[in-house]
């Protein structure tokens, strides 16, 4: 039976990371002020990833740590969830980006140790397609939140995140498609899926405010309903504070645990604490300059490893 939660992931532990004025482009939760002190920048976030895997690991999750290269320079480096994901199938996936800065982050001896590691069978690489002369881009789990027991890919439309290439997922992958529009407080598109909708074992934590077309926010919704998720309905407000980035991993015993930064925790309600840790054991952790510099939380941070079953 397939896992919607693994226990074992892999983190890339940051050399130079810093704010990448390409990425913010249409990266709304990005902030400039105070990016010239690079150095204490990169600094802060090596202590904050250190901390996050001292966390994951001390509550039993297995997690594998890659060293971020020197050069190329790759200010986004630890975010590696957007160009790979691996699969209980024997498939491992990897992307194309969006930022040009951002496509030296795919890295070969990675998925070289992992196909050797973990014995994937088959590899699926989703190129720099172009439909019209026009580039088109799919950035992993940033774009794609999966349901992978119920086999549903749920995808907010985006610079980041082409219709005709979550098509191309869903077919390859075998999995059916829920597509719709979401957008922040400034009617921006949301760049990607996992900043507005997290999926749980049980659950799903989704701003359905941030979709703004009724008819899609009902498909959503009795999508959702459907496969018997318990709906965490956050607000804009909690969704800008990182609430929708969380991820839910097990640890070695089986026991789900619930990552969420430290501005997450504080934005949600007491009923919404209380009710997501009768379902999970809740992993708060601090991670202020990374969400602050490169716009993305802990789930950002973290890529699945998923694997065939022995």
């Amino acid at each position: 039976m397939a896992r919607q939660i693994t226990d074992t992931v892999f983190m890339i532990r940051p050399s130079n990371f810093g704010f990448n004025p390409e990425t913010a482009e249409n990266n709304s939760f990005q902030s400039k002020e105070g990016a010239e002190e690079t150095e204490k920048i990169k600094q802060l976030a090596i202590k904050e990833f250190d901390a996050m895997v001292e966390v994951m690991r001390r509550n039993e999750i297995d997690v594998i740590v890659f060293d971020d290269t020197d050069t190329p320079l790759k200010p986004d480096a630890v975010f590696p969830n957007n160009w790979i994901t691996c699969h209980e199938n024997s498939h491992i996936v990897t992307y194309p980006m969006f930022a040009k800065t951002r496509r030296h982050e795919r890295r070969e001896d990675i998925v070289e140790q992992l196909t050797e590691k973990y014995n994937y069978e088959r590899r699926i690489t989703f190129d720099f397609y172009e439909e019209e002369k026009e580039p088109v881009f799919l950035e992993g789990t940033g774009s794609l939140i999966l349901d992978r027991v119920n086999k549903i890919c749920y995808a907010c439309v985006s610079p980041r995140t082409h219709v005709f290439l979550i098509e191309k997922f869903c077919l390859l992958l075998g999995y059916s498609k829920e597509v719709f529009f979401a957008r922040d407080a400034a009617g921006e598109e949301i760049y990607h899926t996992n900043v507005m909708m997290a999926m749980g074992k049980d659950f799903v934590v989704i701003c359905l405010d941030s979709i703004t077309d009724e008819d899609e926010r009902r498909s959503v919704v009795k999508r959702l309903e459907s496969t018997g998720k318990k709906i965490f309905d956050i607000t804009m407000d909690q969704m800008n504070s990182f609430a929708g980035n969380m991820l839910q991993v097990a640890s070695k015993e089986g026991e789900p645990n619930l990552i969420l930064s430290q501005a997450a925790y504080d934005s949600l309600e007491a009923e919404q604490k209380k009710e997501l840790h009768s379902l999970s054991k809740l992993l708060v952790i601090p991670i202020p300059t990374i969400e602050k510099y490169g716009g993305g939380s802990v789930r950002c941070m973290i890529a699945e490893v998923f694997y065939p079953s022995v």
